[in-house]
């Protein structure tokens, strides 16, 4: 499985979502992203891919775009 893949399948896994709807995704822009999904979220990608996203980067962690843009700064290639 592919990193993207695995970035998939935890948004997947989180939010109720359609995988086609990924790209369009934001914070509170969907019922199962609020601040509990939001932390869910985090927790998984940072065991997915062994790292430990700093608070300011969970607060501007708002779309699933940006992310990966997010992930990329960690190491981590999509």
């Amino acid at each position: 499985m592919t990193n993207l893949e695995r970035y998939d399948r935890i948004f997947l896994d989180t939010f109720s979502v359609p995988r086609e709807k990924l790209p369009e995704i934001k914070y509170q822009g969907i019922p199962d992203w609020d601040s509990v999904g939001h932390m869910d979220l985090m927790s998984a990608l940072e065991e997915a891919f062994s790292i430990s996203i700093s608070t300011l980067d969970v607060l501007d962690f708002s779309t699933y775009e940006k992310g990966k843009e997010i992930l990329m700064k960690y190491g981590v290639e999509l």
